[in-house]
């Protein structure tokens, strides 16, 4: 007799997220770590979700520090520390965070609208990574649309229909629809994931985690 092998469990993966929390960046690293280590036993279907920390913002952002001593009621000390551990945090998972770029916080309405097309398109996913790069590592300012138009373009979009999309109200409705209905879950903090559309991971959590969630949902699907 030959033995079979078992097909991975397919899992659906809605990871509710701002492409300016650096938290949504370690958690997206880790649970991409997670999903390496199960592979062979699950497959993840990840759809990107919005969700904007700083929706008042307008054009010109807010310096970061001030934002979060304003926001949070956090010292600059404690904000310098805060950063540092954040900085390591993505340092251990192969995200680099430079402080020293990222000096403001910008509205994300339309990073979000053109993740809502990525998807339609195919390329959801190099978007998100690339908008985290771009605002986390190089310190770009992800709600200028030249700039948006530019990043877009870096991974195999048309520049042109991504110009298109930031020039009109394209995708808007949809935003603010999917954005509302994961408020009305009960959803206040970010990254939240949601695996299968029942089972919640919060928050920036290490690779060990994610893999053991992953791990114990596919086991209860295949029984």
């Amino acid at each position: 007799m030959t033995g079979t092998t078992q097909a991975p469990t397919h899992l659906r993966i809605d990871f509710v997220s701002d492409v300016v929390c650096p938290w949504c960046a370690i958690g997206l690293a880790s649970l991409e770590q997670a999903l390496e280590r199960t592979r062979g036993e699950v497959e993840a279907d990840i759809h990107f979700q919005p969700f904007e920390l700083n929706p008042q913002l307008g054009p010109e952002g807010e310096d970061i520090v001030e934002h979060l001593r304003h926001k949070y009621g956090m010292s600059a000390a404690e904000v310098a520390a805060n950063q540092e551990a954040i900085r390591q945090r993505g340092a251990d998972l192969g995200f680099s965070f430079d402080m020293a770029r990222r000096q403001r916080t910008y509205n994300t309405f339309d990073a979000h609208r053109l993740l809502h097309w990525a998807e339609l398109e195919g390329r959801q996913r190099e978007l998100k990574h690339a908008l985290l790069r771009a605002y986390f590592s190089d310190g770009r300012d992800v709600s200028d649309r030249d700039t948006l138009v530019d990043i877009a373009a870096g991974v195999g979009l048309s520049a042109d229909d991504a110009r298109d999309v930031l020039a009109s109200d394209r995708y808007a409705d949809d935003v603010r629809t999917v954005e509302q209905f994961f408020v009305q879950q009960g959803i206040r903090g970010v990254p939240a994931v949601i695996i299968d559309r029942k089972h919640l991971v919060s928050g920036g959590q290490p690779v060990e985690v994610f893999e053991q969630a992953l791990r114990q949902i596919a086991t209860a699907k295949q029984g």
